[in-house]
């Protein structure tokens, strides 16, 4: 007797599949008669679309051209919606089937879709079987399909249509790239002998590049989709055996790279993905999840951790057994919010770039999914145990994270808040905020300004951190994916190396003057305690100078807090360097605080070509709260160094 077939359950008949044209068939619509269909709702930008692909692909050699898989492409940003840039990600991805171009979200909207990714499972004759929202769900598709195929063969001739043989391909609908060296490029690190090692994700190795960014000196294999390049400080590279890590995203892993002889070994990972909530473990049995970029911060390497909207750390070990990962910031919470590290929320972070000054770190990194520009600071003393979290769920509870750190956003505001704007930060009026569209790359200029690679938008862009501005240096860009400083290279001087993803390239753009001096200063960490605190700022005209308040306050204090519910009272903008602040927060919590000193000055003399100057000086705070520390923060501004600020002072123990 034949298997018993389950009951047909009530479905409804599936909508018109409807959109600007189909890519992968020769132009025409499949032929999907008698064959049970998987839509795949997708978008270039989706870290969880890409991780559907291993499943699609899975599905379609487990059922053969019984099983047609349809990808639906409905974009999320306009760029997206560009033709070129479906093509782009049809072709980025390596995708084999038929792609329907959904530009103006039509067969979205039919389907009632409301998330990427999301599989729409249909059966032969037309009806939607089943819906799943997100990824991992390749196991329960599959049962829905055989299911599907048994009913299909137990109703015979007078039931569904026998199912049609699959459509040969068609003419290729997506353009090939032009044949080079690179194919989608995505970080660029330059090394100590004046080459450019080159991530060249879509050949699945790194090149690396003589000065010219063009002449190709050798080729290194080993790797599935390379992203992210981080060079190791001397001693460490000594220790360990490997000079660059390398963010390997397609083979969830961190991969050692040795340039002496281009040995390629992996140092994290297990080559399987995350899809549980996990606080870290030997680095070499720890599950990973699109691993995105890599530096090395706080004597450790950082890494954005795509897969699972977090920041976590690699401790590289001369014995590759005592090597370790942890998380460092992020709940595996899609979102943006700023805090405590162990409770923020991060959104796809891709791209990574440390400032370092005399008084500490901050490392910079760009959440792709919420377009925006953050920042990780030490709040205090960090804590690197590994804990043991045993939970398979991959959502927002418990923090597995530990104390010590706090993010903070300087442009961005929500998943669907983006565009092209120049304007003030994340600070700034709601109606007036600068916007990025999918930011990929970041890098620290010569001044201190942050340089972002606005992927989407085709341009490059800075952040002047001592103003909260964003600025737009260039546009006209082909998807740039990363930004590196040159400060010595090429004839001219300082440059700015652009990887043009789109475009399979490296672009070398002049380094701007404006970028070429330092700038606004990253204060050191101070304890303070919550409660009310005495905040004094002490200025030094430059010589020749005194204060000048002939035409209103001399000086002008501006105080506002990341996050903004560490100041209870005393932000904003009024005349005078003494402020009364309260401070909330635990101990052991805080933030950042942001100020700004605007200070009038004239020339002493008074004389013929006397001349008056406004100076403004923005500092960055970070806070620890500490009910022990001293109630007391004094600020020391030297105006007559450029940029230049004294560290900040508290009455407790010099922070550390």
């Amino acid at each position: 007797m034949p298997a018993p077939v389950p009951p047909r359950r009530a479905r409804v008949r599936a909508p018109r599949l409807s959109g600007r044209r189909w890519l992968g068939t020769g132009g025409g619509a499949p032929d999907l008669r008698g064959r049970v269909v998987l839509l795949d709702f997708f978008t270039g930008s989706c870290v969880n679309c890409v991780h559907v692909l291993p499943e699609l692909r899975a599905l379609g050699e487990r059922f053969g051209g019984e099983l047609a898989v349809v990808g639906v492409h409905s974009p999320k940003f306009p760029h997206e919606a560009a033709p070129g840039a479906v093509e782009t990600a049809v072709a980025r991805l390596g995708l084999d089937h038929p792609v329907l171009d959904d530009a103006e979200l039509r067969t979205w909207s039919a389907f009632a879709v409301r998330a990427w990714p999301t599989l729409v499972v249909l059966t032969p004759d037309g009806y939607v079987a089943a819906t799943f929202s997100g990824e991992g769900h390749g196991e329960e598709v599959a049962g829905v399909v055989a299911d599907l195929l048994r009913e299909r063969d137990a109703a015979g001739p007078s039931g569904v249509p026998a199912a049609a043989p699959a459509p040969a391909p068609g003419p290729a609908a997506v353009p090939e790239p032009a044949p080079g060296v690179l194919r989608f490029p995505s970080r660029a690190l330059a090394l100590p002998g004046g080459t450019v090692l080159v991530a060249d994700s879509g050949h699945a190795r790194l090149v690396e590049l003589a000065a010219d960014l063009a002449t190709p000196l050798r080729a290194l294999g080993g790797f599935t989709e390379p992203q992210g390049l981080a060079l190791l400080p001397p001693g460490v590279a000594a220790e360990v055996g490997y000079d660059v890590v390398v963010a390997d995203r397609g083979a969830h892993a961190l991969r050692g790279v040795r340039l002496a002889d281009g040995h390629v070994r992996t140092v994290a990972g297990t080559g399987r993905q995350l899809r549980r909530r996990s606080g870290g473990g030997p680095a070499l049995q720890q599950e990973l999840s699109s691993p995105w970029d890599v530096a090395w911060f706080d004597g450790q390497v950082l890494v954005a951790m795509a897969g699972s909207h977090q920041l976590w750390a690699f401790e590289p070990a001369a014995d590759p057994a005592r090597a370790v990962v942890r998380v460092v910031a992020g709940t595996t919470a899609e979102g943006l919010r700023d805090g405590p590290a162990e409770s923020a929320w991060l959104a796809q972070p891709s791209g990574l770039a440390v400032q370092r000054t005399g008084t500490g770190e901050v490392a910079w990194f760009v959440d792709a999914e919420t377009s925006a520009l953050r920042a990780l600071c030490r709040t205090g003393p960090v804590d690197r145990a590994v804990p043991m979290v045993r939970d398979e769920r991959m959502a927002n509870v418990e923090p597995v994270a530990r104390p010590g750190h706090a993010v903070t956003t300087a442009v961005g505001t929500g998943l669907f808040d983006f565009g092209l704007r120049d304007g003030p930060g994340a600070q700034g009026p709601p109606e007036r905020r600068a916007l990025l569209q999918h930011p990929l790359g970041v890098a620290v200029a010569p001044d201190g300004s942050v340089l972002v690679a606005d992927t989407y938008n085709g341009a490059l862009r800075r952040l002047d951190p001592s103003t909260g501005l964003v600025s737009t240096l260039a546009e006209g860009l082909a998807e740039p994916a990363d930004v590196l400083v040159l400060p010595g290279a090429g004839p001219d001087g300082p440059a700015l190396v652009v990887v043009e993803s789109a475009a399979h390239r490296l672009v070398r753009l002049p380094l701007p003057r404006v970028l070429r001096e330092p700038g606004a200063v990253q204060r050191a960490e101070v304890a303070l305690p919550p409660g009310r605190v005495r905040l004094e700022v002490s200025v030094r005209p430059p010589d020749g100078q005194e204060l000048d308040a002939s035409g209103g306050p001399a000086a002008v204090l501006d105080v506002a807090a990341a996050p903004a519910s560490l100041l209870r009272t005393g932000a904003g903008a009024a005349p005078g360097l003494l402020r009364e602040l309260e401070l909330d927060g635990a101990p052991g919590g805080g933030g950042v605080l942001h100020l700004e000193v605007r200070v009038a000055t004239c020339d002493a003399d008074g004389g013929p070509g006397a001349a008056c100057h406004l100076h403004r000086r923005a500092l960055r705070v970070p806070v620890r709260t500490d009910p022990a520390a001293a109630a007391l923060l004094r600020l020391d501004v030297d105006l007559g160094a450029a940029g230049a600020a004294g560290g900040p002072t508290a009455g407790s123990s010099p922070p550390r």
